[in-house]
């Protein structure tokens, strides 16, 4: 019998981040700014590691190079996605992500670009982001980097607890204050920013931009992808489609909002699972795990049937055939 591969936070400190983490999922975090809970992750910047099973004590890296009966046998030389938890108790910089291509040729070795997606798990009110630009031309961004107009060039969109927002690769985009989601993207670090506030850390250093290359990655003008998102009850579910393919070549991200018993079947050679809310029990052949608000876990390829049951709110997702 194969088990689902229960996967150990990594906990990055950032200038923006707060102690959200543990007052609001009980993860013990270390001191300081805590912004991201790296949940399921294969990136050598901080790979989880397995915590039960056959592989345990193995990084899903390892496992990933070693043990691709886990997988479906991908073609990718690297684990493809990665889901994370953020918490802005400031606002992030603003920012963009180049797409393969530009980052397979500036990036180092095995490095993918940077398409992502994000499930607002809360979010203060009056909670904004932001999200695309106002340039018309490639030479018009230039000028207002540049010139720091961000007041003409940043577009503002309101945002709330439960939002879904697709962020391609290209779009200028931040998180701001009071807001914490669950990010869904391809596995990648690369982060090209525009501004951050002229901000210093603690030994009163600004942080690095990247105007250059920032000009020459980011979509002109900004385009807004139209998003099909699709509901269906099943069984005791409610599951939410956000986004798939073609729209999202990468990854499919759903929503199940759960209160009873789902039984589910793979779309995909493996399904990563984020428990946002509440508790219960994932069954697979015959044995049942608990899983609680704050877990998360991969349902491996040998695994071709399973079952929810509880009182949960999940995100999943799947790669896409481009991952």
């Amino acid at each position: 019998m194969t088990e689902p591969l229960f996967l150990a936070p990594v906990f990055h400190e950032k200038i923006w981040g707060g102690r959200k983490l543990e007052t609001e999922f009980g993860y013990q975090i270390p001191d300081g700014k805590i912004g991201e809970l790296w949940a399921i992750s294969a990136h050598p910047n901080g790979p989880s590691t397995i915590e039960n099973g056959p592989l345990a004590g193995k990084t899903l890296t390892q496992a990933w190079a070693d043990d691709q009966d886990y997988f479906g046998h991908q073609k990718s030389k690297v684990f493809p996605l990665l889901t994370k938890i953020l918490d802005a108790n400031a606002s992030l910089s603003v920012q963009v992500h180049p797409d393969d291509a530009y980052a397979a040729a500036h990036e180092a070795p095995g490095e993918l670009g940077k398409t992502e997606c994000w499930y607002v798990i809360s979010a203060e009110p009056g909670s904004y982001l932001i999200y695309g630009h106002h340039a018309k031309t490639r030479e018009e961004l230039a000028d207002m980097i540049h010139s720091g107009d961000w007041d003409h060039l940043l577009r503002k969109v309101p945002v709330k607890t439960g939002d879904f927002v697709y962020v391609p690769s290209g779009t200028i985009h931040a998180l701001n204050k009071g807001i914490m989601v669950l990010e869904t993207q391809q596995s990648s670090d690369t982060t090209y920013r525009l501004y951050d506030y002229d901000r210093t850390d603690a030994q009163g250093n600004k942080r690095e931009l990247h105007l250059q290359q920032s000009i020459d990655t980011t979509t002109v003008p900004s385009v807004d992808p139209k998003l099909d998102i699709q509901t269906e009850q099943k069984d005791d579910a409610t599951i939410t489609t956000f986004v798939q393919a073609p729209i999202s070549p990468f990854f499919s991200v759903e929503r199940i909002q759960l209160n009873g018993k789902l039984h589910q079947t793979p779309k995909a050679p493996y399904t990563l699972v984020s428990v946002l809310k509440g508790n219960g029990e994932f069954t697979a052949d015959g044995k049942s795990f608990p899983i609680k608000k704050g877990t998360h876990f991969l349902i491996p390829n040998q695994i071709k049937a399973w079952d929810f049951s509880g009182d949960m709110e999940i995100i999943t997702s799947e790669p896409g055939k481009e991952a």
